[in-house]
């Protein structure tokens, strides 16, 4: 007899604006993750500033409850996890799955009403250059809560995870993000409708953060007169000045900002690219390197600690030593691009098995049963 959806176990999801189809790699990773734990029921709350007119409700058996936010940097987080929180208790679910610190402000009331809580930390958020002094306090206030208050927490970063103390890491597991097999595309139409040729440009993608380093990609495209074009691939949520500011460096006319992309677009963006550069200062664990990954880019790779599960010093890592740049650093990153049109740096198949998305909704899987 087929078990019953409403006899499985109820999680609710809070922390992320949503999905499918929103900007960031917690969306992305939630994107991938839920539709593939069988054997749970799941309600995952929205940010309705985020989603598009059309937005479903239901989503590969997913419920989503879409509450209101503000696109105030710095309050929207808080406030529509405050309410979705409310809201998540007065269903009663087994678990309420949080996403990242800040939202773990709100697990001591989670746990107050006798709700398991299972928390993924996907990155130190106050380490982010857009934070003021009051938000970064708030955001290891946050941390504090998390890490006391969750009954599991996930770690998708082995520094971090292995940063904490034995009392913490008890009750973590570390549990590295997947990637979802690429397509590649053999159009070409996209890519020339901005201007860019086949294998002749650099490719960074993500969030027009400072975080993302993106300026220090710019500066040294404009200095390696080997490279002709660079696409980067992302929109700017809040910061049109960090945008302008990102314009300003590109002295040399070769950068294409393409806004936030999704579907055959970034295919082609990822298929045809000469490299992928990960330019970021600070990461949780970087999707979008393995999306490059998946589709046989060579990578370049700021030696931030996120990366040093993947780089060839480490036991299983695979990343040589000659496509790791200082972060921060321009002519350290020029220097990189120099080995890689050199031929420093070939083209490989890497290894992208242990990055399995059904493996890893097998584990968390696992995880939920284990304190229900």
């Amino acid at each position: 007899m087929t078990e019953k959806k409403n006899d499985l176990p109820h999680v609710c999801v809070i922390g992320l604006r949503g999905f499918p189809g929103v900007q960031g790699g917690v969306e992305k990773h939630c994107e991938a993750l839920y539709p593939r734990m069988e054997g749970f029921r799941f309600t995952v709350y929205r940010r309705k500033p985020y989603l598009a007119a059309d937005a479903p409700k239901q989503w590969n058996g997913i419920e989503f409850v879409d509450l209101p936010s503000t696109r105030i940097k710095g309050f929207e987080a808080l406030f529509h996890t405050f309410i979705a929180t409310l809201s998540a208790i007065r269903r009663r679910p087994d678990i309420i799955h949080i996403h990242n610190i800040g939202p773990g402000l709100f697990s001591p009331l989670i746990k107050l009403f006798g709700i398991k809580v299972v928390t993924t930390y996907h990155s130190a958020n106050y380490e982010h250059k857009k934070w003021g002094a009051f938000a970064r306090a708030l955001l290891r206030f946050g941390e504090r809560m998390t890490l006391r208050f969750s009954d599991r927490i996930i770690f998708v970063n082995q520094s971090k995870y292995l940063a904490q103390p034995q009392q913490i890491r008890d009750k973590s597991t570390l549990i590295l993000n997947g990637v979802v097999p690429a397509v590649p595309s053999e159009k070409t139409d996209y890519i020339e409708s901005i201007g860019l040729k086949k294998g002749e440009y650099l490719l960074g993608v993500g969030r027009l953060t400072p975080e993302k380093g993106f300026e220090y990609l710019i500066r040294a495209a404009n200095l390696s007169p080997q490279i002709s074009a660079v696409a980067i691939a992302g929109g700017a949520d809040h910061d049109e000045e960090y945008l302008e500011s990102l314009r300003s460096f590109d002295t040399n006319g070769k950068v294409v900002f393409t806004g936030n992309l999704q579907g055959e677009s970034l295919r082609q963006l990822y298929t045809h690219a000469r490299a992928f550069v990960l330019s970021s200062v600070t990461e949780g664990f970087p999707l979008v390197l393995l999306e490059a990954m998946s589709y046989g880019l060579p990578v370049l790779v700021s030696d931030i600690d996120a990366v040093k599960p993947l780089l060839a010093a480490s036991p299983d890592g695979f990343i040589p030593q000659e496509a790791v740049f200082r972060s921060a650093d321009p002519d350290a990153l020029r220097e990189a691009i120099r080995r890689l049109t050199d031929g420093e740096i070939p083209s490989r198949q890497w290894p992208m098995d242990r990055f399995d998305w059904s493996a890893i909704a097998s584990q968390t899987a696992s995880l939920f049963h284990s304190i229900i």
